[in-house]
């Protein structure tokens, strides 16, 4: 098994939190399973760095990924190890997939949703909880190629068009994810 396939197979056996709707723990399961048809509420979360100016960072899926690959998605997203506060996770999946540390997080609303993705038939039904943090476009990112196939800037006002327009090339949470953000204006 090459270093990435074995990066992403480690990754399916890691522990998450399922939840009831209302985001209440009662149990867990691997990450295999719970993304499995018909896929179990499990809790995640969702990053979006946002510039002063309005643009957010999106990151492109990298090809390996089992669940919507080569989609363009919000900055960072995993999941929090069962009892790991959000925000440590959300920290934690920032240095692993971008590089980026000491990024101020706040957690702005939570988004519940389920996906099923047609080319992997896995499912993310998952109790998003939705976290921004306030950067500089200037941020020095240094992408793990085995997470990330691509990264850009994006006006966050012109990126619900570019959704619409083109809802594939996007993943299904990202439309929510940005709802949560924006309806905070």
């Amino acid at each position: 098994m090459r270093p990435v396939e074995a990066l992403h197979a480690a990754r399916e056996l890691e522990l998450v939190e399922l939840v009831t709707p209302e985001g209440e723990a009662h149990g867990r399961a691997t990450v295999d399973v719970a993304h499995r048809q018909p896929g179990a509420l499990h809790r995640a979360f969702s990053v979006l760095l946002l510039t002063a100016d309005g643009r957010t960072l999106l990151q492109r899926r990298a090809a390996g990924k089992t669940r919507f690959p080569l989609r363009w998605a919000n900055s960072c997203c995993g999941h929090p190890a069962p009892g790991e506060p959000v925000a440590l996770a959300a920290a934690r999946r920032l240095a692993e997939e971008l590089g980026i540390s000491d990024v101020p997080l706040s957690e702005v609303g939570v988004y519940l949703y389920r996906a099923e993705d047609p080319g992997t038939d896995r499912v993310e039904h998952e109790y998003d909880h939705v976290l921004v943090g306030l950067v500089s476009a200037e941020l020095a990112v240094a992408p793990d190629s085995a997470e990330v196939a691509e990264l850009r800037w994006v006006a966050a006002s012109a990126l619900r068009e570019e959704i619409v327009a083109a809802p594939d090339a996007y993943a299904p949470w990202l439309h929510g994810v940005l709802s949560v953000v924006l309806d905070l204006s």
